[in-house]
């Protein structure tokens, strides 16, 4: 994880205030809705609940979402006035599923930030794609990629960049 569990976010106006998402896997069929900030501190249990819903649903791997990502995706569904789930086309991605479906397209790169558990890619029930993708945007802390055809917004923490 690029974040500790227990590190305090850089925002200190925001410290105080608990954090909450919400995730439908489509591949899976699973939800969570979980606090997983709360008392100036990231809550372990909802962040391995977090984990395991946002897995590699072709594998059955597991692997630690980075902090970053989850607080990105909080503040977008306040900056959207949303509480609807995120409905997750593609969280965590093994090395072996990256691969396969970088042979298949050419829009997936060859180490894909989906392999660090640093990208998404979602949609919000209620919330058009294009707002999503502004607001994603608008937050600068990483790249965004609008994906109309396939119905969704792909978010990451690495560097600030837009397709």
């Amino acid at each position: 994880m690029l974040a500790a569990a227990g590190a305090v976010l850089s925002r200190p106006a925001r410290a105080a205030s608990p954090r909450s998402l919400a995730f439908l896997n489509l591949h899976t069929g699973e939800s969570l809705r979980a606090q997983y900030w709360s008392d100036g501190k990231y809550e372990m249990a909802a962040m391995r609940d977090v984990d395991r819903v946002l897995r590699d649903h072709r594998t059955g791997e597991i692997k630690e979402i980075d902090v970053r990502l989850l607080d990105l995706l909080h503040e977008l569904g306040e900056a959207l006035g949303s509480s609807s789930p995120y409905h997750v086309i593609s969280g965590y991605r093994s090395p072996a599923t990256n691969a396969l479906l970088h042979a298949r397209s050419d829009g997936v790169a060859t180490h894909s930030l989906h392999v660090d558990g640093r990208a998404i890619d979602v949609r919000m029930p209620g919330v058009r794609l294009v707002d999503l993708c502004a607001a994603a945007r608008e937050q600068r802390r990483g790249g965004v990629g609008l994906y109309p055809a396939s119905d969704f917004v792909h978010i990451d923490t690495g560097r600030v960049r837009y397709w």
